[in-house]
């Protein structure tokens, strides 16, 4: 399948946290701009926040998202 017009991330700010970077993605949705968060660690990387509307309340929920996979051990962090 080919997209007309496929989504490009547009990385507006990026920063290291407990060992993962974590890049927001700023996006638009009718008009509303719209953050999702990729972490990325030393095996791999996830959509830690899938989408909100304020970039500090994505920063937040993907810095909580860090640290939950920290406290499970097993659960997709880096096991520091």
């Amino acid at each position: 399948m080919l997209f007309a017009e496929p989504d490009y991330p547009h990385v507006v700010l990026s920063f290291e946290y407990r060992g993962f970077r974590l890049e927001l993605d700023q996006s638009s949705e009718d008009g509303v701009p719209m953050y999702a968060v990729w972490a990325t660690y030393a095996t791999g990387c996830a959509v830690a926040v899938p989408g909100v509307v304020s970039r500090s309340e994505a920063i937040y929920k993907a810095r909580r998202w860090v640290d939950r996979r920290l406290s499970s051990p097993g659960k997709g962090g880096t096991g520091r």
